[in-house]
């Protein structure tokens, strides 16, 4: 998406008139940074020389993380910072600094293209129109809707915030919106949406899409979060459970383990009586979850307990856990011929860009039980 400059603190104080249609230019992005400048003051003048230091972060992911289009995971940036020679800190910075501006920092990651704002408030109204027929029948969560429209939910998110215009999608999204929104082709999806904005019908949606202020507050929020963990990380972090000594001055780390089987292969964390013993290496949130039925075909068996911890990132050959609305997916993790991750279901069949999903959801899978 093209944009321009412009200072957010300032944008973020104008409410827009009943009737228009606001559109936050920096929209796309949720995590501004300093690791363009610190990649540059470690001598690195492009980005590919320091993913070749970093083979556990795909590049495609790497440069969503720079140019502030993704959060990424307090692991992340320590890596990211031990191979700048840096403290993790030094990636962040301060978004109510008097100096700062959204559209400075945004100007080296522009692509120069002229923004369409016709199109660009034709995306913000489809997104508010989306939230609002999903608000208004709770049958329409985000797995019904990829079941039954074919709309993954990582496409939904990007949709519902307006992260492209509608010209940028492909057919089969465009298709799966017209069936949502119950019209017949492009021409009715737009007449239909402008009638519904004419009605008043979108207002209570807009602001969640496209407003600077809202845009900065959940900003300053990410960033407080992700110091947070960071800080904590440094800090000796008590276990989920005390290990249990053995003889021999072995130890083991028991954790509690959740399951229930859901509908499209998901899983429900709902707890049980089970405990199972955790890898020495596994941070201090990790459990069990149950598999419940052999979603990733037979090597990964419906009896089988698998340790989730949501302090690691997955990486490519390994297995993941993605949280869903429902429940947890179990995914195996590929790449692409663009670097990007993706997560691979059997059955049911999915690929879900996991480069694109909200790293809080995703963990990794350290180690399998099985019966």
């Amino acid at each position: 998406m093209a944009m321009a400059k412009g200072n957010g603190r300032r944008q973020g104080g104008a409410r827009a008139a009943p009737g228009e249609v606001p559109v936050d230019l920096h929209r796309c992005f949720v995590f501004p940074n300093r690791m363009r400048e610190q990649r540059h003051a470690a001598g690195h003048a492009r980005l590919l020389r320091l993913a070749s230091l970093l083979p556990d972060i795909p590049y495609i992911r790497l440069s969503k993380i720079e140019r502030g289009e993704v959060v990424p995971r307090p692991e992340e940036l320590r890596r990211i910072a031990a191979a700048l020679n840096i403290a993790p800190a030094d990636l962040l910075l301060d978004v109510d600094a008097p100096g700062f501006d959204i559209g400075l920092w945004a100007e080296p990651f522009l692509d120069g293209a002229p923004v369409d704002l016709a199109e660009e408030r034709f995306a913000v109204l489809l997104a508010a129109a989306l939230r609002a027929r999903r608000t208004g029948d709770p049958a329409l969560t985000i797995a019904a809707i990829e079941r039954d429209y074919g709309l993954a939910p990582v496409n939904l998110s990007r949709i519902e915030n307006a992260q492209k215009t509608f010209d940028r999608w492909n057919a089969a999204t465009r298709h799966a919106l017209y069936q949502l929104l119950r019209v017949a082709d492009e021409a009715e999806l737009r007449d239909h949406i402008a009638g519904l904005h004419a009605a008043g019908g979108l207002d209570a949606f807009l602001a969640y899409i496209a407003s600077p202020a809202a845009r900065h507050e959940r900003t300053r929020a990410r960033i407080a979060e992700i110091s947070a963990a960071l800080q904590a990380g440094d800090a000796v972090a008590a276990p989920v459970v005390a290990p249990l000594p053995v003889s021999g001055a072995v130890s083991i780390r028991l954790v509690p383990v959740l399951g229930a089987p859901l509908a499209q292969g998901l899983i429900a964390d709902t707890p049980t009586s089970e405990k199972a013993e955790a890898p020495h290496a596994a941070g201090p949130r990790a459990f069990g979850l149950k598999v419940c039925r052999a979603t990733l075909g037979g090597g990964l068996p419906g009896q089988a307990v698998v340790i989730v911890d949501p302090d690691r990132l997955p990486s490519s050959g390994s297995l993941a856990a993605l949280r869903e609305e429902a429940g947890w997916r179990l995914l195996s993790v590929g790449s692409d011929r663009e670097g990007r991750m993706i997560g691979y279901s059997s059955n049911p069949e999915l690929e879900v860009v996991l480069d694109d999903c909200d790293p809080s959801r995703l963990a990794a899978l350290v180690s399998a039980i099985f019966p």
